[in-house]
């Protein structure tokens, strides 16, 4: 698929089949992830890959009650590593490169997720600390997203978008 058609065609999905997601696309989703890019390559994230219906239910019932997260077969959480980005960055790295270092990672996995017929949708809504403690996070640990991942039942619908002279300014 030519890059910009995947950006267009991508939509967060809130409904999800079933299916198990087979092994093979998990480790595609995975892959999609460790190819991101990160500041001076730190590659200060972590995932978790959760599969089991009680954790999910779990993180569910502290992403706001989002009930849709609990209908999805698979759950990542993409998680902040703090201590790989503030050992080489300090202050900068501890406080926005892990952060945006993880973002990226998302969007990749997102974007692959779309490629591969698998719908999915970033949250970001939820409680850090509950989250953290579901997971049993070290404390250099900080939870991004929490994101169901699925096969979608439909295409779900495509927000707005501001124009691009909305956002831009030349110089």
């Amino acid at each position: 698929m030519i890059f910009l058609e995947l950006a267009k065609s991508r939509r967060s999905i809130r409904s999800f089949k079933s299916d198990d997601i087979p092994e093979q696309l998990i480790t595609l989703l995975l892959t999609a992830i460790q190819q991101s890019p990160s500041a001076g390559n730190c590659q200060s994230w972590h995932v978790h890959v959760i599969q089991d219906k009680g954790v999910i239910q779990r993180i569910r019932k502290e992403a706001c009650k989002q009930a849709f997260i609990a209908t999805a077969p698979l759950l990542i959480v993409v998680s902040a590593d703090i201590k790989l980005s503030e050992v080489r960055y300090k202050k900068r790295g501890r406080e926005l490169y892990c952060i945006q270092d993880t973002a990226a990672a998302i969007q990749n996995m997102l974007l692959c997720a779309e490629d591969l017929g698998l719908g999915a949708c970033w949250c970001g809504h939820f409680g850090e600390k509950e989250i953290s403690e579901i997971l049993n996070l070290e404390k250099d640990m900080r939870p991004v997203a929490v994101i169901p991942v699925g096969y979608p039942k439909n295409e779900g619908s495509r927000t707005g978008r501001r124009t691009i002279e909305e956002f831009t300014t030349f110089i």
